[in-house]
């Protein structure tokens, strides 16, 4: 599936997985801007029912998707008061039912967690244009999501800013990416923490670990940057995206957010996408690919940056990063597990149950006690049974540090 060419070709629907969250938001604001190319089929939130009735009164989709019941009934309330006749789907189903609708060309996966897992794999399976926005897919996936790719005849893009940035060096045959690849580097923040003293983070607040200095992100993926949790779950999702070894992804700490990612070729050539940091760029190119078309983004100011710097992690600091190499060289599901007990973790830090160091526990703890016994997973039910015991086992630990 390609972009449209002509403005008289039929524009590309697309569906949104999350469509409230701050990527949500975003996909909006590049389809907003070409409404000759594009238009909205479906949207789907979690809980949050008057931002999603609002958007469906501006893009008119033919579907909202909500899974609790009660919400629905919510939104076909507002939506009727406000002569809108968007349909509420509603349930377990309803967003792989969006996902995998007929009539959608294009989703984009933007809802966080483990959770987006089934619709992902139901875009794949359909063959859609998938925009993956959602890391948790490939991380708790792994191989099987990769074969619903290939064997639906999706067309798989990265959205996460690393490895749209990665995709943007690369080739579009895939098949020469690993004659051009020695290894790739994905580049960090730092999140709101870099340079402080270890020792510090036992006092960290939620209001403190959610304050990133460049992104606007929500509250889970703003602490997984701070633990950098969140580069992590980005070594394993590039290991599957690229078909690469563990060892050639690697991670600098580059703080202005402006080098995006980089690919070190074999004859030792560096390919790197810069830009402003605006989740909107690697949108629009998402939506368009192959082609580019205007993101809304600020242009990149050579004349009034500061500098570019880079600095290695301080594994002191970010104990959690890795676990990514961990969890890969672990027995299959490792990396199902480590994503598991780090959603667990981070809601306990959100709630209060547990300190900010407490979230590498649980999530070392868990996969320490889960690995031994661990197998590959043959079907989706069994990579969401494998995300249950993981859930239960961290949750257990998560009471054992309570208070503490």
């Amino acid at each position: 599936m390609t972009a449209p060419q002509a403005s008289n070709a039929r524009r590309q629907r697309v569906a949104i997985l999350g469509s409230t969250g701050s990527v949500g938001v975003s996909t909006l604001d590049v389809i907003a801007r070409h409404p000759d190319r594009f238009e909205v089929f479906g949207l789907s939130s979690h809980q949050r029912v008057a931002e999603l009735v609002e958007q469906c009164v501006r893009f008119r989709p033919r579907v909202a998707a909500l899974p609790d019941q009660a919400r629905a009934q919510e939104a076909r309330r507002l939506l009727s008061e406000r002569g809108c006749r968007t349909e509420v789907l509603e349930g377990a189903r309803a967003l792989s039912q969006l996902a995998g609708a007929g009539e959608v060309d294009a989703v984009m996966a933007a809802i966080v967690g483990a959770a987006g897992l089934p619709a992902c794999m139901a875009a794949a399976a359909a063959g859609k244009r998938l925009l993956l926005a959602n890391k948790e897919a490939l991380v708790v996936g792994g191989a099987l999501f990769m074969r619903a790719v290939v064997e639906g005849g999706a067309t798989l893009l990265p959205i996460d800013s690393e490895h749209s940035a990665i995709f943007q060096c690369l080739p579009e045959d895939r098949r020469a990416w690993g004659q051009r690849i020695d290894h790739i580097v994905l580049t960090a923040s730092g999140g709101p923490f870099r340079g402080r003293d270890p020792e510090s983070l036992h006092t960290v607040t939620p209001a403190q670990a959610v304050a990133h200095p460049n992104w606007v992100m929500g509250r889970k993926i703003s602490v997984d940057s701070a633990t950098m949790m969140n580069k992590a779950l980005e070594v394993i999702e590039a290991r599957w995206l690229f078909d690469l070894a563990p060892e050639q992804v690697r991670v600098v700490i580059h703080p202005q957010s402006i080098v995006h990612s980089m690919v070190v070729c074999r004859d030792a050539s560096v390919l790197a996408q810069l830009g402003t940091p605006d989740m909107r760029v690697p949108i629009a190119y998402g939506l368009s690919f192959p082609e580019r078309i205007a993101s809304g983004a600020s242009r990149l100011d050579f004349l009034q940056t500061q500098g570019l710097t880079f600095e290695p992690v301080d594994e002191r600091l970010f104990p959690g990063l890795g676990l990514a190499w961990q969890a890969l060289a672990a027995p299959p599901g490792a990396t199902a597990v480590l994503n598991a007990a780090n959603e667990v973790a981070v809601e306990a830090f959100l709630r209060g149950t547990i300190r900010f160091t407490g979230i590498h526990t649980v999530n070392a703890r868990t996969v320490e006690r889960l690995a031994p016994a661990l197998g590959p997973a043959a079907t989706l039910d069994d990579l969401l049974e494998l995300d249950r015991r993981a859930r239960d086992e961290a949750a257990r630990t998560v009471r054992g540090l309570a208070g503490h």
